[in-house]
């Protein structure tokens, strides 16, 4: 008999409201798993014990009443610690933070409690998210599920090792560089990275504003076990909500006409791309040739360029606004990535910042022509395989990675929604693929991630092995 914490959000929530299982019965054994599996993986860094199974108590009451119920009413989720949740601190990793608790939840995470989901526990990141690798100076290391050789991906490390252990159905993460994509290829999670501006972005405790790049390219997303999961988690959090001026309330999509035009690369930029990767590359573009898309090896345009110009202003940022904040804070390890990340990007004076975002809107026209052509975009997402923990912290090691990311961070430079999606298992670590598609066609991107999904055997939940 399947437990209840391998089940997926969507079944919890339909055996809540047929009432084969309460909410409290849930929450407990999602709790109960918690308890079981996470002093080995460390992905989780607070339990809302009380506060979880009182609101579970309150959901089976509005169940027994016959009151209306969300999509996801008595559901248990977690949260990212970068993410406000009313009453839990907003660690965002770092010690100097440990004790910023919001009063208000932040605006997506107040959609998913009116939806009926209930925070149940915050996930792990590296300080401020500034890594691909989840290493806290407040809340320690996370192990990669499948082999603690392995790094489980940064920042929303923390959340993909949760979700692949069965300790959450679902959950919220966020991505400037491929922070809810990367660890999905490392732990065999969904996740999206939805266009910019559908998820409102405001949290409460961040005690600069944020740079303009940052929010050019900084979204929150969902994470979650499977893609029907990750696309009802959308529907929930997404449109506009004042506090951010920026986010917006999108169309409802189109009907598709027709079958799904695919551009497949294995070798974005041609780079270079990992055989193994490249592989899983191939093997989706063979599945959803099989389910009738119209499959095409084709090179989307300059990924190189729009990586360089990622960088670029994001560094230029980085260097003026956020270190002299930041520098003070940040634990060694944390500066010393941050010093890597920035260093193979030119300095830039003002006139070289308007350049680069002059280039990143013609880029993006680029992008934008090349998929009035084709509705999604097959490729890797990063180029090459999960690293060892803490390699980030060599010079060498971190310009590789940077350059093995550049598929992820164009969709970060142009704000384009991007779904990861495993493919299998191989050597015994997840394979996955990342799927982009134009502004705003967040369906596209999931509806080709649901056809890799259905030709995929289920790789998770999984114990972690500890090694």
């Amino acid at each position: 008999m399947t437990s209840l914490w391998q089940r997926s959000a969507g079944e919890l929530a339909a055996l809540i409201r047929s009432r084969a299982a309460s909410s409290r019965e849930v929450v407990e054994a999602h709790l109960a798993r918690v308890a079981a599996v996470n002093p080995v993986v460390n992905a989780i860094t607070e339990v809302r014990e009380d506060e979880a199974l009182a609101a579970a108590d309150a959901a089976d009451a509005s169940v027994a009443r016959g009151a209306a119920l969300g999509p996801l009413h008595g559901v248990p989720v977690t949260v990212k610690v970068n993410v406000d949740v009313a009453g839990s601190a907003t660690t965002a990793g770092m010690p100097v933070f440990a004790e910023e608790r919001p009063a208000t939840d932040a605006p997506l995470v107040a959609r998913l409690r009116a939806a009926g989901a209930i925070p149940l526990a915050r996930t792990n990141m590296p300080d401020l998210g500034l890594r691909w690798h989840t290493a806290s100076s407040l809340h320690g290391t996370t192990r990669n599920p499948w082999s603690a050789r392995y790094t489980p991906g940064g920042s929303s490390g923390g959340e993909a090792a949760a979700l692949a252990t069965g300790m959450s159905p679902l959950g919220i993460g966020n991505d400037i560089g491929g922070s809810v994509r990367w660890p999905s290829q490392c732990c065999g999670t969904v996740a999206l990275r939805p266009t910019l501006g559908r998820v409102p972005h405001y949290d409460a405790t961040v005690p600069i504003e944020v740079p303009l790049a940052y929010r050019l390219m900084a979204t929150d997303g969902p994470m979650a076990r499977t893609v029907a999961d990750v696309g009802l988690a959308l529907d929930v959090i997404a449109g506009a909500d004042p506090h951010d001026p920026w986010s917006v309330t999108a169309p409802e999509p189109r009907p598709a006409e027709g079958p799904l035009r695919v551009a497949v690369t294995t070798d974005p930029g041609g780079l270079g791309c990992d055989p193994t990767i490249a592989a899983g590359v191939a093997r989706a573009a063979t599945i959803l040739a099989a389910a009738g898309c119209r499959v095409e090896a084709v090179e989307p345009p300059a990924v190189v360029e729009a990586h360089e110009i990622w960088g670029t202003i994001l560094a230029a940022e980085t260097r003026t606004m956020v270190l002299p904040f930041a520098r003070t804070l940040l634990a060694p390890d944390a500066l010393t990535v941050i010093e890597h990340l920035m260093a193979p990007f030119p300095e830039v004076d003002l006139a070289g910042y308007a350049e680069s975002l002059a280039r990143r809107t013609r880029v993006a026209r680029e992008w934008a022509l090349f998929l009035d052509r084709f509705d999604v975009v097959l490729g890797p997402v990063a180029c090459a395989p999960p690293f060892a923990p803490d390699a980030d912290l060599a010079a060498d090691a971190m310009t590789a990675i940077l350059r093995s990311m550049r598929l992820v961070t164009t969709c970060n430079l142009l704000g384009l929604p991007a779904a990861v999606v495993p493919v299998d298992v191989v050597g015994g670590l997840p394979r996955a693929v990342q799927l982009i598609a134009t502004r705003y066609r967040d369906d596209r991107c999931l509806a080709a991630a649901a056809l890799v999904e259905r030709a995929t055997p289920p790789i998770l939940p999984i114990d972690p092995t500890g090694a």
